[in-house]
């Protein structure tokens, strides 16, 4: 959508997405373009593989005045382009309904697409369990006490509800796709056990049928049971599986509150978010969100900006600053003009870059659902061409023959391997990632994880610890615990970020002392009370003010430290200085052992930041990443700009952050990987989550998808060669040579064999070391 053509204002609104600043989401901006096209997009309900996407966007595309339509699996929605005068969502919606999905274009809010969307999986869920339920007596039924009296009439009972029942929507959707001359894996569902359930009624009903023949008059209920009830684990394993992040807007939308202070005409006035314009003058009150962004015309504070740059310290706002939406006030209250709103906020960028990431097609097309549009008219054609080749050439038993030997061909090209392949071997490495402390929520990034050629890491959070640490307290005479004391009980009153950090270094030597009293100074420290005595904890310009001094080897070991990307806090009295903090954000344990593994494995690691020069290049030399891969200064859209071009010269990308700032930048790379401590956002959009946020683990995920991707292909070939060789023998190709005939009943046991050997393989992922 990002490449059409650029929306121009026609004067005339016709919205079924209203904008992030409201509660209905569910329907995308349509915007009039240039001539006559909208731009809209609608949620999806119904698809469960790649071929139902190919379907729905082929469907839409057919339409006329459609001029574009794509659609995405990951968030379920259709993403349309159409001339208004010709096409119009009822229009649409019957289309895709036609075809056996459903396009919602009511409007209504996430929570009501995620009910739906949630039924259809609890549905999925109940179909799947009381198909298991019935399957599993029929099947034991079928291969031990088949002789048992009116066993086949048993059976019969016991395969009916799974096959017109549970399994219904493989006869609807596949009669659907007759309609519209395609076919996917609910065809190939739907003839295999249809034809082999009709088949066995009939011997039940008719057996003198076959006994005047002198054959046997066989039943292959388990058959059809077994392959709906095993599909049906399939579909819903994978939908589990890939169940993709739906609410990662919400949670973006919902980093704005609703309403905001306004102050206008010496009155405060509090008014909706969608109601502020630019040069209006907004107050913040300590522990409240801003609303929009803009310049801090009175007042001043500490925020927390982690949102926009990553970093854990608040920085220091006074007037001239600029303050932006979703970052959160701390300490002070401050009023600022609004100069950029709605959309055009930072956090509305953000939104709007994971958007369109989220909402771009996905280059990854399931093998299975493609060649199944192949495979299944292939499977009917040599099911006929058996049959009349029995015919014809058999003699008086061709028809019996032909009949049985049709019947095996459908039956032995059962789908169950083809459609358990995928879903098992991604069940078993999920589980196994998830013992080992990495969530995957898709096949996504398994499939992509063997081309990966260049990792894009955060610094904050990601390489580094994410939160300020005490590297070194230097005392100029050996401290009294009397001072230890001052300086622990001051910065427990302190509301400076790095008091945090001081005090959590000292908490194990110190006392809390009563009677202290402290003073916040704005941008230059605190100083406390104690016994008619003060003390100052705070940056030089504290100092100086209070006539301090600071001898020059000190003021060469500020400087020292200072290099190494550290924030200096000085602890003097009125006299003399006592001591220097100094105070970084540390480098992970992991980190440098895990950077060099994916080093030694052929990856080029790159480092972002938004945080300075001086500190980055002070990390990536502790990691030895090169000085030529790191970006300092960064803002969210030059993150995701940076994985573009790195996309552009033929990599293929993974990111890996933990903030809400890198959110752009995971949506929009190949494989996106967020650590478990990080914004919730960040693991909403990311593929993969490294629950420890221990960076060692990166490795091991990257491991973990590449053996998963090797046993999806592994299971894929296996199910493929077994139909390779299965059908040609089902069909009486080893009859003329040496008698050999397979019995319908043998090819529904090597169906069965071929699924178990699927899984069983799929089992043997658990045994890999990663």
């Amino acid at each position: 959508m990002n490449k059409q053509k650029k929306a121009i204002n026609t004067g005339k609104s016709i919205l079924y997405n209203p904008s992030p600043q409201t509660s209905p989401v569910n329907i995308g901006t349509i915007a009039p373009l240039e001539g006559k096209s909208i731009k809209a997009d609608f949620p999806v309900t119904g698809m469960s593989c790649a071929s139902c996407v190919a379907h729905v966007q082929s469907t839409l595309s057919k339409q006329p005045g459609v001029t574009n339509a794509t659609v995405n699996l990951a968030n379920s929605t259709a993403y349309v382009e159409y001339l208004p005068t010709v096409a119009s969502p009822e229009k649409l919606k019957k289309a895709v309904q036609d075809a056996g999905y459903d396009l919602i274009i009511e409007e209504k809010d996430e929570d009501e697409i995620e009910t739906i969307r949630n039924e259809h999986l609890e549905q999925l869920k109940r179909n799947c369990i009381l198909s298991l339920i019935f399957g599993i007596p029929l099947v034991v039924i079928a291969m031990l006490f088949h002789t048992i009296p009116y066993a086949n009439y048993i059976m019969w009972a016991l395969a009916t509800p799974i096959v017109l029942i549970f399994g219904r929507q493989f006869f609807i959707n596949a009669w659907k796709q007759l309609k519209h001359r395609s076919s996917n894996m609910d065809t190939l569902v739907a003839l295999s056990t249809g034809v082999s359930y009709i088949f066995s009624v009939f011997n039940t009903l008719f057996p003198a049928f076959w006994l005047d023949k002198g054959l046997e008059p066989h039943v292959y209920f388990e058959v059809s049971g077994v392959v709906i009830a095993f599909v049906l684990l399939g579909r819903y394993l994978e939908d589990r599986a890939k169940r993709s992040t739906t609410s990662a807007i919400k949670q973006l939308i919902g980093l704005q509150p609703k309403t905001a202070t306004v102050f206008k005409n010496g009155n405060l006035e509090e008014i909706a978010i969608k109601e502020i314009k630019v040069g209006d003058e907004i107050v913040v009150k300590p522990g409240e969100k801003i609303a929009v962004d803009g310049n801090i015309v009175k007042g001043s504070s500490f925020i927390d900006e982690s949102m926009i740059n990553g970093e854990p310290l608040a920085v220091e706002k006074t007037v001239g600053a600029k303050v932006f939406a979703g970052t959160i006030n701390q300490t002070g209250s401050f009023h600022f003009t609004a100069q950029k709103v709605g959309k055009d906020t930072i956090l509305g960028q953000i939104i709007k870059m994971v958007q369109e990431a989220q909402g771009s097609q996905a280059p990854i097309q399931k093998t299975v659902d493609k060649i199944s549009s192949i495979f299944v008219p292939v499977i009917c054609i040599l099911a006929l061409i058996t049959f009349f080749s029995w015919l014809i050439f058999a003699g008086s038993n061709g028809f019996t023959q032909g009949l049985l030997s049709m019947v095996a061909v459908l039956v032995i090209a059962c789908p169950c391997a083809l459609g358990l392949a995928t879903p098992t071997a991604i069940m078993v490495g999920i589980g196994k990632g998830a013992a080992n402390g990495i969530l995957i929520k898709g096949a996504e990034a398994l499939e992509k994880a063997q081309k990966l050629t260049a990792i894009v890491l955060d610094k904050t959070g990601t390489i580094t610890e994410g939160k300020p640490h005490v590297t070194n307290l230097k005392w100029l005479s050996p401290p009294t615990t009397g001072l230890i004391n001052i300086l622990y009980s001051a910065e427990i009153y302190s509301e400076h970020p790095l008091g945090d950090a001081i005090k959590n270094y000292l908490k194990n030597d110190a006392l809390l002392i009563q009677g202290i009293n402290v003073a916040s100074l704005t941008g230059r420290g605190i100083v406390a009370s104690f016994n008619h005595k003060d003390y100052y904890i705070g940056n030089k310009k504290l100092l100086e003010e209070n006539h301090i001094s600071i001898p020059n080897e000190i003021d060469d070991y500020i400087k020292q430290e200072t290099q190494k990307a550290n924030s200096i806090a000085l602890f003097a009295d009125s006299e003399n200085i006592l001591a220097v903090i100094s105070i970084a954000d540390t480098v992970k344990a992991s980190s440098v052992s895990a950077i060099q593994k994916l080093q030694n494995s052929g990856l080029e690691v790159y480092m972002l930041t938004g945080d300075g020069q001086l500190s980055a290049e002070s990390i990536a030399q502790q990691v030895n990443i090169p000085k030529e891969n790191i970006k300092a200064g960064v803002l969210p859209a030059e993150k995701t700009t940076f994985v573009k071009k790195l996309q552009e010269k033929g990599n293929v990308v993974a990111m890996v952050g933990d903030g809400i700032n890198d959110s752009g930048a995971l949506a929009v790379a190949d494989i996106s990987i967020a650590m478990g401590k990080g914004s919730d956002i960040a693991m909403d959009v990311a593929q993969v989550t490294i629950i420890s946020s221990d960076l060692d683990k990166l490795y091991q995920a990257i491991k973990l998808s590449k053996e998963t991707v090797k046993t999806i292909r592994q299971n894929l070939f296996w199910a493929f060669i077994y139909n390779l060789i299965g059908i040609p023998i089902a069909a009486g190709l080893l009859y003329p040579f040496n008698g050999f005939l397979l019995n319908p009943m043998i090819a529904g046991a090597a169906m069965a064999l071929s699924s178990v050997s699927v899984v069983t393989n799929s089992l043997l992922l658990k045994m890999k070391k990663i």
